[in-house]
């Protein structure tokens, strides 16, 4: 039986959950903020995902592996997360070229994390871009 994404939420450790719902609420304001249209949430890999027409899918989730920390996934063929490594370097956390990751005790540093979100979500008229315009 395949999952839809509210039991997905419901999984979650309650705490784990309580700043991933939060995070979903983060790509929802941004999605209002910059006007885009036709955000899809959906599970793929079994994650929380989100996509737009003219962006790049955003994946974020909690592992039992590794029980302090989640993250924020982008696609790893894309300049996503080395453009955010330009940008953000010395305020956020990377894994590869592939995720933004955060200990679920820190203070999520939004604006910064409102910005990557904007611009995965916008990717493909972005993209030809330096630094995808930022």
């Amino acid at each position: 039986m395949e999952l839809s994404v509210q039991q997905k939420f419901e999984r979650y450790p309650s705490e784990v959950k309580t700043i991933l719902l939060a995070l979903r609420e983060v790509i929802f304001a941004v999605v209002n903020e910059q006007n885009i249209s036709c955000l899809k949430e959906t599970l793929k890999w079994g994650e929380p995902s989100y996509v737009t027409k003219f962006g790049s899918t955003i994946r974020f989730d909690w592992k039992q592996k590794y029980p302090e920390q989640f993250a924020v996934y982008f696609n790893c063929k894309t300049s996503l997360v080395a453009t955010f490594k330009e940008l953000y370097g010395d305020s956020l956390k990377f894994a590869g070229n592939r995720a933004i990751v955060f200990n679920i005790h820190d203070t999520i540093p939004l604006s910064e994390l409102k910005h990557c979100i904007a611009l995965a979500l916008r990717y493909h008229q972005l993209k030809q871009l330096p630094l995808l315009g930022a």
